[in-house]
């Protein structure tokens, strides 16, 4: 079967996908391509925790404080994944840091699962989707790459915006995120033992494309 009968045949099955990794390894774009390539809905699921710390940036609500940002997970709406702003750096870093919270993760675990569940199935990236939030999704793929090279990406998207490059200090921020999505308490940034590791350090997005498709039908043709 080809990749092109095997989107179509997804059509008429409900099939959920979950993409993890760490910033900047591309894990967005390639989802948002798979979930057109095999016609299934979307969530980035990065936007929840974004659309949170950015209002409780906006809010004055310290970022640090699991039970203010809790709460303002409860009321988190749609409407407030819609913005911009939500996809900058700095939306970034604060998404990173209202994560770590137990009240922020709880939730939103409801959310997702019930995306994930709907009859169209789903591709979900983010950092615990193959291992919390559906850990019986069907494929699981935990896309990374090397620091410097996410950093490095981080740098050209910013000189293409016209913001002055700061490489090193990028660079050191990816460390410091990846250490602490990594070592927090809940749901840390792992991948699932089942998951498929893809490594895009030498990658352009056509290739990672093309070698998660490949994962992924092979995946269901042994499901067969």
């Amino acid at each position: 079967m080809t990749g092109s009968d095997r989107a179509d045949t997804v059509r008429a099955k409900s099939l959920v996908i979950a993409i993890d990794g760490p910033a900047a390894a591309g894990k967005g774009t390639l989802a948002k391509r798979l979930s057109e390539h095999y016609h299934l809905p979307y969530l980035d699921t990065g936007l929840l925790y974004r659309g949170i710390g950015k209002l409780a940036f906006e809010r004055g609500v310290d970022l640090d404080d699991p039970v203010a940002t809790g709460e303002i997970a409860r009321g988190l709406e749609p409407a407030h994944l819609d913005e911009p702003p939500l996809r900058g750096h700095e939306a970034g870093e604060r998404a990173s840091r209202v994560a770590v919270h137990p009240p922020v993760r709880q939730a939103l675990e409801d959310f997702q699962r019930a995306f994930a569940a709907g009859p169209k199935g789903a591709v979900l990236d983010g950092r615990d989707i193959g291992t919390v939030i559906c850990p019986g999704a069907d494929v699981k793929i935990f896309v990374t790459a090397s620091a410097e090279v996410r950093a490095r990406r981080r740098t050209d998207e910013l000189a293409a915006k016209g913001r002055p490059p700061e490489y090193e200090r990028i660079l050191a921020e990816v460390k410091e995120r990846d250490a602490r999505d990594a070592g927090r308490a809940t749901a840390p940034l792992k991948p699932a033992a089942d998951a498929h590791l893809l490594d895009t350090s030498e990658m352009d997005i056509e290739t990672a494309f093309q070698t998660a498709c490949g994962l992924i039908d092979r995946s269901l043709n042994r499901a067969e």
